[in-house]
C-alpha cells in the first residue's frame, strides 16, 4: 500500500511512503484484539492492598478487664474490631490483576491494529511534526486542515518537542515514540498519523525475529 507524504497543514508533501504488508497488510482479528486490548488495561491497574484483620494488627492480647462487674461489655483483647486500632473485620484482601499474555500474541495485535487503520482509509502519513514556536493556535488551524481532529500521532525515536508543547492543551490529540505505539491508543483513536520515521520504526521493529512489541 502506497500513500501519500502531506505536511502537517494538509498541503502535499514530497514522495509517498510504500507500507510494507506485513505489517500494514494483516487481516484483523476482533479476539486477538480483544484480548491485547484487555491485557493492557489489566496492566494498568494496581493491585489491590490487603488491610489487616484481628489476627495481623500489632496489639495486646491480654484480657483487660474482669469478665463481669465491671459495667461494661465482655472483650477478650484489644484486636477486636470495635476498638480504634484494631483489626478490620472481612477486609479486603491483597488482589493481582495483570494476567501473561503471549509475546507473538502481542506482536499479531500490533500489527492488526495498524492494518485495521490502514484498511479504514485512517491512516495519513506527514513529513514532520513541527510547529512554528509550539504554538497551540497555529497546530489547531494545522489540523482542521488535515482532518485529523481526534488523533493518534506517532513520531520516530522521541517526540518533536513542538508538536508535544502545542498539543498539550488540544483535546483528543495524543502523541506516541515509535515504542510506544500500542493497540487500545491506536484503536482509541479516530485517526492515525504517523510520520516517515515512524514507519520506518515499526517496520524495523517487526523485522526482528519474533517480532517485538
Amino acid at each position: 500500500m502506497k500513500l501519500k507524504v502531506q505536511k502537517l497543514d494538509g498541503t502535499a508533501g514530497k514522495g509517498e511512503v510504500e507500507l510494507n504488508d506485513a505489517v500494514f497488510g494483516v487481516e484483523p482479528r476482533a479476539d486477538i484484539l480483544h484480548r491485547v486490548v484487555t491485557w493492557q488495561l489489566e496492566k494498568r491497574r494496581a493491585p489491590a492492598r490487603a488491610t489487616r484483620e484481628r489476627s495481623e494488627v500489632a496489639r495486646t492480647g491480654k484480657k483487660f478487664g474482669r469478665q463481669k462487674g465491671g459495667g461494661t461489655a465482655r472483650h477478650g483483647d484489644r484486636r477486636a474490631p470495635i476498638f480504634i486500632g484494631g483489626g478490620k473485620a472481612h477486609g479486603a484482601r491483597a488482589r493481582t490483576f495483570g494476567h501473561s499474555l503471549n509475546k507473538k500474541v502481542r506482536a499479531l495485535g500490533l500489527k492488526m491494529a495498524l492494518s485495521a487503520k490502514a484498511q479504514g482509509n485512517a491512516i495519513l502519513i506527514v513529513d514532520s511534526l513541527d510547529v512554528a514556536e509550539g504554538k497551540t493556535k497555529a497546530l489547531s488551524a494545522h489540523l482542521a486542515k488535515l482532518g485529523a481532529n481526534r488523533a493518534l500521532f506517532i513520531d520516530g525515536d522521541a517526540t518533536n518537542v513542538s508538536f508535544a508543547r502545542a498539543s498539550a492543551n488540544l483535546p483528543g490529540i495524543n502523541l506516541l515514540p515509535a515504542v510506544g505505539a500500542n493497540v487500545y491508543d491506536i484503536l482509541k483513536h479516530d485517526t492515525l498519523v504517523l510520520t516517515r520515521a515512524a514507519v520506518e520504526q515499526l517496520e524495523a521493529r517487526f523485522a526482528l525475529p519474533g517480532g517485538s512489541n
